[in-house]
């Protein structure tokens, strides 16, 4: 329940409360209105007593009811909201004040949430006022393109005045539906079932970790050594979990002489396991082997074969419909909940985040913005200047400026390349920016796998999952594990980024496909046309209104616009772990 409604509430139990006391004032003093005679009896004299007495009992019982009024408030708030709480709600105001009491529906409004097609249908609309914002500007900036090519200043003047106040339609739109959807109570559920929902994941894992006899439990064997980068080596330990979770074995992460540091896994975050380390049992295979197969070793994901259908981009089916109503890439929110598992830290490495948080004074409102180059750029991603992460850093603030003053413009800028810092600085003097040069020359592919370099990695991944936006590209591994980690901290923090390129993915996933939600003609060079239903395998989003992708139907490549389609869920059949039970 927000504040605005128990406000109302007591408002509500204030004018019952009013309503007696006048009825009682009117009795009591009605003798003296009808009273002829000029002296007062004592029987009038005890009555006006009563009613003062009475005004006191009133008055206390007032207090009272702020007071537990102000207390499910708060409740409320902080997301506890359950159906427990409003009925002892209900019963201590009926007791205080002997009147029923009725929220309307409200507590079922609270307790059940809204329905998945209504999120679904409002997360959908965001992301359509975002899509055609995207296919407008790209139209508009050709043509003002055109309007310079063709010395005409007036047009190209007049497009950009269209763009800029077109610009600020589609803030306030996004943030009206943001404010919609926090009506009702609604934000107070997403909050619960969030919790609710991840403890129940984080439970079934620990379970799976922790087996009371590690001599006998089924073993899958996940070797951290895969030649790559910090956030890819992250990423295979996270698909070697969820082939864990999925074949319900305990995983070993082997991890001794790990690239990035030597002592292994458990020097940098918590065990996986407090009772089932050893890698040994009767019989050992490789991937697949058998059910009955004691060990089992797992390759990296480009060598697995053959490949299960529970590899990302699936989600259990046991959970999707709840994952599909809280999130708006439930896919990702799930991919999170392994990556909250795994790096749990140890008190040294929280100590050293915290500390880093302290020392540049990282506080909100901020947007962090991770810069990729070196050796990706050429190879896996085309090269991106500063200015086109800042103008969505700038999009963000103005959106937000919107609804509230925003004193300082912060952005945490992580890069591997040392001169981007001091150029945003430079190029950007209305912004703070928070980050440390050292850590962006720890990144350099030559000093990579240095105890400095993964305490740098360590702070920049930290930093930008706890921004309130992202702006990076998803073509970079370090960008997809913080919007990953981002997922754990926020109810549905599907719509706080901005990827400058790739539309995400994992790495080694199976098919992202898309369903086709409205028909569409081709009629401009290198569309496809689609018919509703038609299963569409999504290669990227060009942020232009337009993605591309193959109508599997009818093996045509192109682009299709990008509103006709919505994400299609692998929901695969996973175990259900009928051991944990759904509730703590």
């Amino acid at each position: 329940m927000n504040l605005r409604s128990s406000n109302k509430i007591l408002a509500q139990a204030a004018i019952i409360l009013f309503f007696f006391w006048v009825i009682a004032l009117i009795l009591l003093t009605r003798p003296l209105l009808n009273n002829q005679q000029s002296e007062v009896s004592n029987d009038v004299l005890q009555r006006l007593s009563k009613a003062v007495s009475e005004l006191e009992n009133l008055k206390v019982r007032n207090q009272e009811l702020q007071w537990i009024l102000t207390n499910f408030s708060h409740e409320a708030q902080s997301g506890k909201i359950n159906e427990n709480v409003v009925e002892r709600l209900r019963s201590t105001l009926e007791d205080k004040i002997r009147v029923p009491i009725s929220f309307g529906g409200l507590e079922k409004k609270l307790i059940s949430g809204p329905s998945k097609e209504y999120e679904v249908k409002r997360r959908a609309i965001y992301r359509g006022v975002q899509e055609i914002w995207y296919f407008v500007q790209q139209e508009l900036e050709k043509l003002k393109k055109k309007g310079h090519d063709q010395s005409a200043p007036e047009l190209a003047s007049l497009i950009q005045e269209i763009l800029n106040s077109g610009k600020e339609h589609e803030i306030v739109l996004l943030n009206d539906l943001q404010e919609l959807s926090s009506m009702e109570g609604h934000d107070a559920w997403r909050t619960t079932e969030s919790r609710a929902l991840s403890d129940l994941v984080q439970r079934r894992l620990h379970y799976l970790q922790n087996p009371v006899d590690c001599s006998k439990a089924r073993k899958l064997v996940c070797n951290l050594n895969k030649s790559c980068g910090y956030g890819c080596q992250i990423h295979h330990a996270a698909y070697c979990f969820i082939m864990a979770y999925a074949t319900k074995r305990t995983l070993i992460l082997n991890s001794k002489k790990w690239r990035y540091h030597r002592g292994g896994w458990e020097k940098v975050f918590l065990p996986l396991s407090d009772t089932c380390t050893d890698p040994s049992g009767l019989d050992r295979s490789n991937w697949p082997g058998t059910n009955e197969t004691q060990v089992i070793e797992l390759p990296i994901v480009d060598m697995l074969s053959p490949r299960p259908p529970f590899l990302p981009l699936a989600i259990p089916r046991d959970l999707s419909e709840r994952m599909i109503r809280l999130h708006g890439d439930p896919q990702v929110w799930w991919i999170g909940q392994f990556m909250k598992y795994l790096l749990r830290y140890q008190p040294e490495t929280q100590k050293m985040l915290d500390q880093a948080k302290e020392k540049m004074n990282f506080k909100t409102p901020v947007v962090g913005v991770h810069v990729r180059r070196t050796d990706k750029v050429g190879t896996e991603a085309a090269f991106h200047s500063i200015d086109e992460y800042m103008l969505f850093v700038a999009d963000f603030f103005n959106k937000l400026e919107m609804k509230e003053k925003v004193a300082v413009r912060r952005v945490y800028l992580a890069s591997d390349d040392p001169s981007v810092l001091p150029e945003a600085k430079k190029k950007y003097p209305d912004y703070e920016f928070l980050g440390d040069v050292s850590i962006a020359k720890g990144a350099a592919v030559a000093t990579r796998y240095t105890d400095s370099s993964l305490r740098g990695i360590l702070v920049d991944i930290h930093m930008l999952a706890h921004s309130d936006h992202l702006v990076c590209t998803f073509s970079s591994q370090v960008c997809r594990l913080a919007y990953e980690i981002m997922q754990t901290l926020h109810p549905d923090a599907s719509s706080k980024f901005k990827s400058l390129d790739d539309i995400y993915y994992y790495g080694g996933q199976g098919p992202h496909q898309q369903t086709a939600i409205y028909s569409h003609k081709a009629h401009r060079t290198g569309e496809i046309s689609m018919e509703i239903g038609d299963v569409l395998g999504i290669a990227g989003n060009h942020w232009d209104g337009y993605s591309k992708g193959i109508n599997e139907r009818t093996k045509q490549s192109g682009l299709y616009p990008s509103f006709k389609a919505v994400d299609k869920y692998n929901i695969v059949d996973f175990p259900v772990y009928s051991e944990v039970a759904v509730a703590a």
